[in-house]
């Protein structure tokens, strides 16, 4: 039979495999989709029995998986569980991108949990792991192929797999694919990723920024609206100046882009920041006068809340209504809400009258 390895070990059509893995990164289909298409790629690569990629949600302990084939259901519920992250540190695979044979380990694969207690009783003799990897070195996930014939994983292949990693971990990167969505918003000059958790994580392709900081009011505020639902929501924040005086006050804008279904276990929104765009006029104090006008307060409540007199609300909502051209306080408020000229008041962000404290 003609053999597919050449000379060296290496798979016939490397540099084709390479083009197509790279293709499927830069491609489009969802998450699953992507990853499904990987391993049918890696069978050129490995003849394996059973794969698995799996990526580790910001702040978890236990991996998800996104595509898997070949395992029975006794050893997907120990590949779920939260030791085998803690085997993976173990071996060092989430610090090294060198793919691991059990022949490469440091100690008998014997003494490792999942090979020994799972993967071997079921009748597995080969495999090679390897972790997945961002360009900056945060660790993604995992990657690993399994063979019912020993002495599957060639040097050769075992290579290759180290050269393919960069590209599967681009194709299944969420992050990587969220800096596409990010792109809907012109000028952005800055965002992040909140994940489930609520962790800040870094959106590839923009800088992070000061109001985008883990328990930022801006950021609590951008987690209220994402709760109303809809997949955008946009409003003002203050941006401090360099003297911390009002008068040198300017704002920005803050979108909060929903993240597409396939994604939503790793990421919950996109947060952006960009210029605030036309603000009609309006002063930083009519803005704060105007967002919680949006919210539903009193002149009394108003008045209270940003400690002024009563007259003084009143003044400024005179203002407001003549630069929104609104005969109410009413069409002032809903205009201003679809101009995006909503400016979340510190200690009620995104709170309406009979929720707020």
């Amino acid at each position: 039979m003609p053999s597919d390895r050449d000379g060296g070990g290496l798979p016939v059509g490397t540099a084709e495999i390479l083009t197509e893995v790279a293709g499927i990164a830069d491609g489009p289909g969802s998450l699953a989709e992507r990853a499904e298409a990987l391993l049918a790629q890696l069978q050129r690569v490995v003849r394996f029995d059973a794969g698995w990629i799996t990526l580790l949600p910001a702040d978890q302990d236990a991996h998800v998986a996104v595509a898997r084939s070949g395992y029975d259901e006794r050893i997907c519920g120990h590949l779920d569980s939260a030791s085998v992250l803690e085997e993976v540190e173990l071996v060092g695979l989430s610090r090294s991108r060198r793919p691991l044979r059990g022949r490469d380990l440091p100690f008998p694969p014997s003494e490792v949990p999942t090979w020994a207690e799972y993967l071997e009783p079921a009748g597995f003799r080969d495999g090679v792991s390897t972790g997945l990897f961002t360009p900056e070195g945060r660790y993604l996930g995992l990657l690993a192929l399994h063979t019912r014939a020993a002495d599957q994983v060639s040097d050769a292949a075992r290579d290759l797999l180290e050269v393919l990693a960069a590209h599967i971990a681009d194709a299944v990167d969420p992050l990587r694919s969220l800096a596409t969505i990010a792109q809907v918003v012109e000028r952005a000059a800055a965002g992040i990723v909140l994940a489930p958790s609520g962790a800040v994580l870094p959106l590839p392709g923009l800088p992070g920024h000061r109001l985008l900081a883990p328990g930022s009011a801006v950021l609590i505020a951008a987690a209220v609206r994402l709760a109303r639902g809809g997949p955008l929501a946009s409003f003002l924040a203050v941006l401090p100046g360099p003297t911390g005086r009002e008068g040198a006050e300017t704002h920005v804008r803050v979108t909060v882009l929903a993240v597409p279904p396939d994604v939503r276990l790793f990421a919950a929104a996109v947060v952006l920041v960009s210029p605030a765009g036309n603000l009609r006029g309006l002063t930083p104090r009519e803005l704060e006068v105007l967002g919680l006008l949006i919210e539903g307060f009193s002149n009394v409540e108003i008045a209270h809340a940003l400690v002024v007199a009563q007259r003084t609300v009143a003044a400024h909502l005179e203002h407001i209504l003549v630069k929104l051209s609104a005969p109410s306080r009413t069409l002032a408020a809903v205009r201003a809400e679809r101009s995006g000229l909503y400016v979340p008041f510190p200690g009620y962000p995104g709170m309406s009258r009979g929720s707020r404290p």
